[in-house]
């Protein structure tokens, strides 16, 4: 008998464990986080939507928004100067705010997102302005990816103004997840 486990052994087992899942406990917060990759009208939907649902229950919310989805942040008054050719071209081929964005199903040519803007104002959902406008005051915190937007040469001139709304890579991303108890990637 000797592998066998004395009652004392146990306990130090099942003490050093409860000791781990408490660190692990208090190491996340009540935080949800998401990357918004995707540039489709029903994708930035549903993390706007999942997001004012989260910071209505008191939870932070922080989004990441990286590649396509920076089309959504575009404000399409602004006009930044000195961009140079591949920088004007993304310009010119990518959605010029989240009002212009496709449906990733049933574009239809552009007629998709008029029919679910339709719907949405007879269903009393919020727009997507609108939706921007809760996030803000409800202290939703956006990041944006500067590795993305050096990529696409978009500026910070032709972002939208938000309150909450900070510049950073995908590292700020990774740190803000480690410490949230929710993450999603849309």
């Amino acid at each position: 008998m000797e592998n066998a486990i004395t009652v004392e052994q146990l306990q130090k087992d099942i003490e050093a464990l409860r000791k781990k899942v408490s660190l692990l406990e208090n190491n996340r917060k009540d935080q949800l986080s998401i990357a918004i990759v995707s540039g489709d009208m029903d994708k930035v939907l549903a993390a706007m939507i999942i997001s004012l649902a989260a910071a209505a229950m008191d939870t932070q919310v922080k989004l990441f928004f990286s590649f396509w989805a920076l089309a959504a942040l575009r404000d399409p008054k602004k006009k930044p100067k000195g961009k140079d050719f591949i920088a004007k071209m993304f310009g010119m081929m990518l959605p010029k705010s989240k009002n212009n964005l496709k449906l990733s199903n049933m574009n239809m040519c552009g007629m998709g997102p008029m029919m679910i803007k339709m719907l949405m104002k007879k269903k009393n959902v919020l727009s997507l302005d609108q939706m921007f406008a809760e996030a803000a005051e409800l202290g939703i915190e956006i990041t944006v990816c500067e590795m993305s937007m050096d990529l696409m040469g978009f500026k910070k001139e032709e972002i939208i103004d938000y309150p909450n709304l900070r510049y950073a890579g995908a590292a700020t991303f990774a740190a803000d997840a480690g410490e949230s108890a929710m993450q999603l990637f849309i």
